[in-house]
């Protein structure tokens, strides 16, 4: 826990920093360091990237002040990871959320998001679940990220880079998986040479979704070509077009009993309409960027995107249950969103190296402007019975309901109408301009100060259909950032850092701004951290954390609705992390987290904890090369129990799950696969999203893949 005079000391001794990152150095001085399966190619002390990411300058890993957890497209080869919330089961101080079963909602520690997800450094804020078959590697901050990505990001963001094309180079690769629950896929990467100076490069995937819940299907599509183009020496453009299609059942879990806990005799009942429970996108997403070297100190990257988004999501869910009185029964409610979304996104950084004196500089200097379109609306469930967005049914598996036509629990037929109860109806314009800076100056050979501020201006225009009634409001918010790195030597580093942040009260959907929330300034964070990284060894890196987040949220007072009380809620807790090689033939990943905090209203503190925050979570990945050919690779993951409800009157039990994996390469070209799920078969809760909706962990499970390169 950091206590108030710990606070204190680092605010006053780290004032604005600004998160420095990962990027690229000339080719002068590059080599290639070879961690067995993991060659990452290293230019300087910088780790190389050629992707416009989440990290904007050429810094060091080891000076990055914060927490981050890089998963390369190795990775999720070898660790046979088919979505976003694999990769988090295993990263320290973030944990899954539901999602509601049609969307990527993480937990940056104890902060629930749904969108504070980036591709390629640029906001990729629509709910749903993105893939992983175009992504050279995804990259988990933590920490203090308000100056390069702007609102939100308060305990952490996701960044998703996408392959690019390699001039000069042709090569292809590909994989196709099948699973026991008989999900399928099938991926491909090809690249070609288009002459000396350019190249084409095209990723697909096709998937066949399934798993271990009765109706569970879906199918997803993504196709992604870019194209690369080196113009002139000193010029290098991407262009990329991508298309997503995935429709896929929506199951909202189990509910929980008398005690609070999910009710494990229901762990087949799917509290669903087999036909009407369903998600389904379909997006076309244009990005280009442009990197030009001015000189040898100063470089630009200019970027710019566009994405159209289209999504209809479906489902009926358990919303309550009386273990007591009615063991036999459960409710059901309802509802059916449609999303329409267009999103432009501009964006321009200018990165100079130079000396003032004795000191030297590293400058950035960034622009951004972001134009939204999103009309969506809502409606509920209506059931002719009831006249109400509310029906009984007799708990059996499947329950008595097909198509928007089932049996009561009385015996009674009834039938559910979307086109009665319209919950909401909106159309939303923002406009979002961001200016931001920082300096990272070099003092010593043993201390960096990094200083900066980002200013936002987020104006939101809301037009409330059905009232015909239409709502503005802009906030303009400055986010300063600053800390320290002490390196006593090269292979150490030790900072300190704090940040602040903001989230505009229309919410990270932009649809919450009707009626008395227009009214509300926006909810202010702040982020002190402070750690250590080590790279104690050859390949072999440890990192620790310790943190606090503390929320500031303005509420009418309940005796005088004009007068705001300020209400501050605060999580704390600490990370460690260890990733690299042990010896040569054996590769670790490992993580540690402690969360705490306490939910605070007008009255002061509530001694409850706030939900989704598991004290302990810990996990540890292994990889053994037996032979050149031959690996094998074990894992668990833990998750101590956590509160479903803010009430903290449900509860999700801890698990501890148990992976292993084994690999064979036939020959330079080919390798066989082989990744098992939860080895001890063990019946689990991974996450939720309310009191009677716990996800079923799948039971043993195994997927089997060959993957070829060419």
């Amino acid at each position: 826990m950091i206590h108030r005079t710990t606070r204190l000391a680092l605010m006053l001794g780290c004032a604005f920093i600004a998160s420095p990152a990962i990027a690229e150095e000339g080719p002068d001085n590059a080599e290639s360091v070879d961690y067995g399966d993991r060659n990452i190619e290293v230019r300087g002390d910088v780790l190389y990237s050629d992707q416009i990411n989440s990290v904007k300058t050429p810094t060091p890993i080891i000076d990055v002040p914060q927490s981050v957890t890089i998963t390369t497209q190795e990775d999720i080869l070898e660790r046979g990871f088919t979505g976003i919330g694999q990769i988090v089961d295993y990263t320290p101080g973030v944990n899954t959320s539901q999602g509601e079963g049609h969307r990527d909602a993480i937990v940056f520690r104890g902060v629930r998001s749904t969108a504070d997800f980036f591709i390629d450094g640029m906001r990729d804020d629509v709910q749903y679940y993105r893939g992983l078959y175009n992504l050279e590697q995804v990259e988990i901050l933590r920490g203090p990220n308000a100056l390069l990505f702007g609102r939100g990001g308060t305990g952490g963001i996701l960044n998703r880079v996408t392959k690019k094309g390699a001039i000069g180079e042709t090569f292809g690769g590909g994989q196709i998986a099948l699973d026991t629950f008989g999900e399928f896929s099938i991926q491909g990467d090809i690249n070609v040479a288009a002459g000396e100076n350019a190249a084409i490069r095209v990723n697909a995937a096709y998937e066949n979704l399934n798993n271990h819940r009765d109706f569970y299907d879906g199918e997803r599509i993504g196709f992604n070509p870019t194209a690369r183009i080196q113009i002139g020496e000193d010029t290098l453009l991407d262009l990329s077009y991508e298309y997503a299609d995935h429709y896929r059942f929506v199951d909202r879990g189990i509910v929980t009993g008398s005690d609070g806990r999910p009710v494990e005799a229901f762990e087949d009942i799917v509290f669903a309409d087999p036909e009407e429970n369903f998600t389904d996108l379909e997006a076309h997403l244009l990005r280009a960027s442009l990197q030009h070297e001015f000189s040898e100190n100063w470089k630009g990257v200019f970027s710019a995107f566009y994405g159209d988004y289209d999504k209809v999501y479906s489902n009926v869910y358990a919303s309550g249950y009386d273990q007591a009185n009615t063991p036999d029964v459960v409710t059901l409610d309802g509802y059916i969103d449609t999303t329409q979304r267009q999103n432009l996104i501009l964006s321009g950084n200018l990165v100079g190296e130079f000396d003032t004196g004795s000191l030297a500089h590293t400058l950035l200097i960034g622009a951004e402007f972001i134009n939204t379109s999103s009309d969506q609306d809502r409606f509920n469930t209506f059931w002719d019975q009831t006249q109400d967005d509310n029906e009984t049914f007799a708990i059996q598996r499947p329950l008595n309901l097909r198509g928007n036509r089932g049996v009561n629990a009385l015996g009674q037929t009834t039938i559910n109408d979307y086109s009665v109860d319209l919950n909401d109806f909106t159309q939303v314009e923002i406009d979002v301009l961001s200016l931001y800076i920082q300096d990272e100056i070099k003092l010593t050979d043993w201390l960096n100060v990094v200083i900066g501020g980002r200013f936002d201006s987020f104006d939101i225009e809301v037009f409330n259909v059905p009232g015909a009634e239409l709502r503005n409001r802009k906030d303009e918010e400055f986010s300063p950032r600053g800390g320290l790195i002490i390196k006593p030597q090269e292979n150490i580093s030790i900072y300190a850092s704090y940040s602040e942040s903001f989230l505009p009260r229309s919410g990270e959907q932009f649809a919450n701004i009707n009626g008395s929330n227009d009214a509300l300034a926006p909810d202010t964070f702040t982020n002190l951290e402070a750690g250590l990284k080590w790279d104690f060894m050859d390949g072999l890196s440890f990192t620790a954390a310790i943190f606090e987040i503390e929320q500031s949220s303005p509420q009418p007072n309940d005796n005088d609705p004009a007068t705001l009380d300020v209400i501050d809620s605060t999580i704390q807790g600490f990370e460690l992390q260890l990733q690299g090689q042990i010896t040569d033939g054996w590769f670790v990943s490992a993580g540690y987290s402690f969360l705490d905090g306490e939910q605070v209203d007008r009255l002061g503190p509530t001694g409850l904890r706030p939900r989704e925050l598991p004290e302990n979570m810990f996990s540890i990945w292994n990889q053994f090369e037996v032979t050149d050919r031959i690996g094998l690779g074990l894992g668990l993951t833990h998750q101590d129990e956590s509160f479903i409800n803010n009430g903290n009157t449900a509860v999700l039990p801890a698990y501890t799950r148990i992976d292993a994996a084994a690999y064979f390469d036939v020959n330079e070209n080919f390798r066989l696969q082989v990744n098992i799920e939860n080895l001890t078969d063990t019946l689990y809760f991974p996450n939720s999203h309310a009191t009677h909706q716990a996800s079923v962990g799948a039971p043993l499970n195994a997927r089997f893949a060959i993957t070829g390169r060419f």
